[in-house]
Protein backbone atom coordinates (compact mmCIF):
# COMPACT_ATOMS: atom_id res chain seq x y z
CA UNK A 1 0.00 0.00 0.00
CA UNK A 2 1.40 3.25 -0.71
CA UNK A 3 0.46 4.85 2.60
CA UNK A 4 2.87 2.73 3.71
CA UNK A 5 5.98 3.13 1.57
CA UNK A 6 5.60 6.93 2.10
CA UNK A 7 5.66 6.54 5.83
CA UNK A 8 8.32 3.86 5.44
CA UNK A 9 10.45 6.86 3.27
CA UNK A 10 9.66 9.36 5.89
CA UNK A 11 11.09 7.58 8.71
CA UNK A 12 14.08 6.59 6.80
CA UNK A 13 14.37 10.41 5.51
CA UNK A 14 14.79 11.63 8.80
CA UNK A 15 17.73 13.26 9.64
CA UNK A 16 18.23 10.86 12.88
CA UNK A 17 18.23 8.37 10.91
CA UNK A 18 20.51 9.49 8.21
CA UNK A 19 23.01 10.52 10.41
CA UNK A 20 23.34 8.57 13.50
CA UNK A 21 21.66 5.78 12.79
CA UNK A 22 21.99 4.67 9.21
CA UNK A 23 21.79 0.83 9.25
CA UNK A 24 18.35 0.96 9.99
CA UNK A 25 15.68 -0.50 7.86
CA UNK A 26 11.23 -0.58 8.31
CA UNK A 27 8.95 -2.65 7.14
CA UNK A 28 5.34 -1.34 7.69
CA UNK A 29 1.96 -3.43 7.49
CA UNK A 30 -1.55 -3.06 8.46
CA UNK A 31 -1.35 -2.34 12.31
CA UNK A 32 2.43 -3.65 12.33
CA UNK A 33 5.88 -1.77 12.05
CA UNK A 34 9.15 -3.84 11.77
CA UNK A 35 12.58 -1.85 12.44
CA UNK A 36 15.72 -3.28 12.33
CA UNK A 37 19.37 -1.61 13.21
CA UNK A 38 22.73 -3.00 12.89
CA UNK A 39 24.52 -2.78 16.20
CA UNK A 40 27.76 -0.20 16.05
CA UNK A 41 29.92 0.94 18.83
CA UNK A 42 28.57 4.40 18.68
CA UNK A 43 25.61 3.09 20.67
CA UNK A 44 27.20 1.65 23.79
CA UNK A 45 27.32 3.06 26.66
CA UNK A 46 30.68 2.62 28.77
CA UNK A 47 29.88 -1.04 29.63
CA UNK A 48 29.93 -1.97 26.34
CA UNK A 49 26.55 -2.73 25.26
CA UNK A 50 23.70 -0.61 23.34
CA UNK A 51 22.82 2.66 25.36
CA UNK A 52 18.62 2.72 26.93
CA UNK A 53 18.26 5.42 24.37
CA UNK A 54 18.60 3.04 21.39
CA UNK A 55 16.41 0.12 23.27
CA UNK A 56 13.64 3.41 23.07
CA UNK A 57 13.97 4.99 20.22
CA UNK A 58 13.37 1.25 18.12
CA UNK A 59 10.18 0.41 20.60
CA UNK A 60 8.67 3.36 20.28
CA UNK A 61 9.21 4.33 16.45
CA UNK A 62 7.91 0.47 15.91
CA UNK A 63 4.79 1.42 17.97
CA UNK A 64 4.38 4.36 16.26
CA UNK A 65 4.63 3.61 12.61
CA UNK A 66 2.22 0.51 13.39
CA UNK A 67 0.00 3.11 14.91
CA UNK A 68 0.51 5.73 11.90
CA UNK A 69 -0.10 2.91 9.31
CA UNK A 70 -3.54 3.38 10.31
CA UNK A 71 -3.85 6.78 10.98
CA UNK A 72 -3.96 7.90 6.98
CA UNK A 73 -4.78 11.78 7.28
CA UNK A 74 -2.61 13.09 10.46
CA UNK A 75 0.77 12.71 11.93
CA UNK A 76 0.75 10.84 14.94
CA UNK A 77 2.30 11.74 18.62
CA UNK A 78 3.55 9.63 21.47
CA UNK A 79 2.13 10.67 24.47
CA UNK A 80 3.24 8.25 26.91
CA UNK A 81 6.05 5.26 26.02
CA UNK A 82 7.15 2.94 28.99
CA UNK A 83 9.94 0.33 28.19
CA UNK A 84 11.19 -2.70 30.11
CA UNK A 85 14.99 -3.48 29.24
CA UNK A 86 15.06 -7.23 29.88
CA UNK A 87 19.02 -8.32 28.54
CA UNK A 88 22.21 -6.14 27.13
CA UNK A 89 23.02 -6.36 23.45
CA UNK A 90 26.39 -5.72 21.73
CA UNK A 91 26.47 -7.15 18.79
CA UNK A 92 24.55 -8.05 15.53
CA UNK A 93 21.50 -7.07 14.32
CA UNK A 94 18.38 -5.97 16.80
CA UNK A 95 14.78 -5.82 15.35
CA UNK A 96 11.70 -4.42 17.12
CA UNK A 97 8.29 -5.33 16.19
CA UNK A 98 5.11 -2.78 17.07
CA UNK A 99 1.57 -3.59 16.85
CA UNK A 100 -1.53 -1.85 17.86
CA UNK A 101 -3.47 -3.17 20.24
CA UNK A 102 -6.15 -1.07 20.99
CA UNK A 103 -7.83 2.11 19.07
CA UNK A 104 -10.51 4.81 20.04
CA UNK A 105 -11.33 8.17 18.70
CA UNK A 106 -9.03 10.08 20.52
CA UNK A 107 -6.32 7.06 21.78
CA UNK A 108 -4.42 4.84 20.28
CA UNK A 109 -2.21 1.84 22.62
CA UNK A 110 0.40 0.03 20.77
CA UNK A 111 3.38 -2.45 22.12
CA UNK A 112 6.55 -3.44 20.74
CA UNK A 113 8.64 -5.94 21.29
CA UNK A 114 12.53 -5.71 20.95
CA UNK A 115 14.69 -8.96 20.28
CA UNK A 116 18.18 -9.84 19.25
CA UNK A 117 19.87 -11.84 16.20
CA UNK A 118 18.95 -15.38 18.11
CA UNK A 119 15.24 -14.27 18.67
CA UNK A 120 15.34 -13.31 22.21
CA UNK A 121 13.03 -10.56 23.46
CA UNK A 122 15.95 -7.91 24.94
CA UNK A 123 13.40 -5.19 25.70
CA UNK A 124 9.49 -4.42 25.24
CA UNK A 125 7.53 -1.35 25.84
CA UNK A 126 4.08 -0.11 25.84
CA UNK A 127 3.20 3.54 24.17
CA UNK A 128 -0.04 5.87 24.32
CA UNK A 129 -0.40 7.75 20.93
CA UNK A 130 -2.70 10.43 19.78
CA UNK A 131 -3.43 12.29 16.31
CA UNK A 132 -1.67 15.68 15.97
CA UNK A 133 -2.84 18.34 13.78
CA UNK A 134 -0.56 17.83 11.68
CA UNK A 135 -1.26 16.84 7.90
CA UNK A 136 1.00 14.07 6.27
CA UNK A 137 2.25 15.99 3.71
CA UNK A 138 5.47 16.09 1.27
CA UNK A 139 6.49 18.90 3.55
CA UNK A 140 7.12 16.59 6.43
CA UNK A 141 8.60 13.72 4.48
CA UNK A 142 5.85 12.17 3.69
CA UNK A 143 6.16 11.44 -0.48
Amino acid sequence: MEHYRKLERMYLDANLNTEIYTTTTITIAEEEATISLTIEPKYFHALGAIHGSVYFKLLDDAAFFAVNSIVKDAFVLTTNFNINLVRPVNSGTIKAVGKVKFRSRNLYIAESTLYNEDGKEVAFGTGHFAKSKVALTEEIGYK
